[in-house]
């Protein structure tokens, strides 16, 4: 069991290797590096919404046009972690970073000089590629050093700093479109980047637990002996050296784990749901730009700030969410000890159910999803009839608000609960949901503008909300199978070990 406090203890009394040698200060600055590396995903997405209009002008194409390189570039997020997630899972949280970050940089140098439509496309694809990774491989450094118990709250953070791009992000588009030009947008990215790049090599340890297990093994790699061996020389946390675990088997790199995630039952209903969700989102604020300039008459700088309320709203509601899923895995923990232990007393021949794959664990982690589901339909419509009806600008921009505090909320719920699943292949985990989700947001940011110009705003996010709610039956599913299912599979991979 794991203590951050300072031990005293000789080292005959020191106590078992804990899951993670990291204490409470080093995890604090492992999330907040790993949180920052998120935001370039977010950043380079968001950033660009409020130029818009004006890049479609610059470049002498339709609004229609200049939205497929939001499409394209959702497609590439959902792509590109495919790829990088194995690899971190397999080679390194290190080395997958330093990959992801490097074409990341090269892709803003070449959008900063773009010149024609097709190779902002192009360019637009090869930045996703680098920058969506960042937060399936973020998701699993905070798989390899947190438990259950403590996990809700650090991916909350996680979440929420991953989401303040979706807050100052078109802000500061905004601002420099309608100042610098467009162009000033990747050139502060290729800034950005390379600055903190070599900051994310310097302090970011290896986390990978096949490579360093706990934390407490230091490989001869130099990628991942450094700065691993000072956090190993700073922490204080303490152990018997004896009981140091090895590392994890080695594995090779699976380029269709995140597939087979994405296709199990126990795990597909829920990511199919989070799709949908995200995607109507998506649409909404891709949408913005366009209506709040045509309906309204906002500048550039005034459309940035109308996306204020909407990562406000994310990054408040997934911190709230990321303490309620602690509290509501140690209340249901609890429970289930109780429960177990009269069990077992009561028939010591009958048998036991204190193994973890009978944890209750969709219990302890989908309760608010419904909730989040209706409240983020009933915003959507708010948000689509105010706009028909040009009603004041701030009612439709305090439906963003809670339409990001809830799909958000509901993105941190369903990915702790997959990292919990599938903890030794957390990342691969992680870039499954990306797949399914920007998928879906590509197809649905195709046609938003289209739908919208054919029937209008409110009927177009009436549809969306009546589709929200029929997608609530995978959540149902979830709750209902998704446990005995897990644990079947897991009984067949025992008798196939055993075979």
């Amino acid at each position: 069991m794991q203590t951050d406090a300072p031990a005293t203890k000789s080292p005959a009394s020191a106590p078992e290797a804990p899951y993670s040698i990291f204490d409470k200060r080093q995890k604090w600055l492992i999330i907040a590096l790993v949180s920052t590396a998120a935001t370039f995903s977010g950043f380079a997405s968001n950033i660009y919404f409020p130029a818009l209009p004006t890049i479609a002008g610059d470049m002498n194409v339709s609004t229609e046009q200049i939205n497929l390189t939001v499409t394209s570039y959702l497609i590439f997020q959902g792509i590109a972690p495919n790829l990088w997630g194995p690899i971190s899972d397999v080679k390194g949280r290190r080395i997958a970073y330093a990959g992801t970050f490097i074409v990341f940089l090269g892709a803003c140098i070449g959008l900063a000089e773009a010149k024609n439509y097709a190779t902002l496309i192009v360019l637009r694809c090869l930045q996703s590629a680098g920058s969506a990774s960042t937060i399936a491989i973020g998701s699993g450094v905070i798989g390899d050093i947190t438990t259950r118990a403590e996990r809700g709250s650090f991916m909350g953070i996680f979440q929420a700093g991953l989401l303040v791009p979706v807050a100052a992000g078109p802000v500061i588009g905004g601002v420099l479109a309608g100042t610098l030009g467009w162009r000033a947008i990747f050139w502060l990215l290729v800034i950005y980047s390379g600055i903190f790049l070599l900051i994310l090599l310097a302090l970011l340890p290896e986390t990978l637990r096949s490579v360093v297990a706990n934390g407490s093994r230091v490989p001869s790699n130099w990628m991942a002996e450094y700065p691993l061996i000072f956090y190993n020389k700073t922490t204080t946390v303490q152990w018997d050296q004896d009981t140091t675990p090895p590392p994890g088997e080695k594995k090779r790199i699976d380029l269709t784990g995140p597939f087979c995630i994405l296709i199990r039952k126990h795990a597909a209903p829920i990511i199919l749901f989070l799709a949908i969700y995200y995607a109507v989102w998506q649409m909404s604020i891709t949408a913005m730009s366009s209506l709040f300039k045509d309906r309204y008459g906002l500048s550039e700088t005034q459309i940035g700030l109308t996306f204020i309320a909407n990562g406000v709203g994310s990054m408040i509601g997934t911190l709230i969410t990321g303490k309620i899923l602690d509290m509501d895995y140690r209340r249901i923990k609890a429970e289930f000890e109780v429960r177990s232990a009269a069990n077992i007393e009561a028939s010591m021949d009958g048998p036991r159910t204190t193994e973890q794959e009978d944890f209750p664990l969709e219990k302890a982690r989908l309760r608010l999803i419904p909730v989040f589901a209706v409240l983020q339909c009933l915003s959507l419509i708010l948000f689509g009839w105010t706009i028909q009806y040009s009603v004041h600008i701030a009612v439709p921009v305090i439906s963003t608000f809670i339409t990001g505090w809830t799909v958000v909320s509901m993105q941190s719920v369903i990915m702790t609960y997959l990292v919990d699943i599938y903890n030794e292949k957390s990342a691969a985990a992680s870039a499954s949901i990306n797949l399914a989700r920007c998928l879906f947001a590509a197809g649905g940011t195709s046609f938003v503008m289209p739908l919208i110009d054919a029937v209008g705003v409110g009927v177009t996010f009436t549809i969306c909300a009546g589709v929200q709610l029929l997608a609530l039956g995978g959540p149902l599913v979830q709750w209902r199978f998704a446990a005995g299912w897990r644990k079947a599979e897991l009984e067949e991979e025992k008798n196939i070990s055993r075979a």
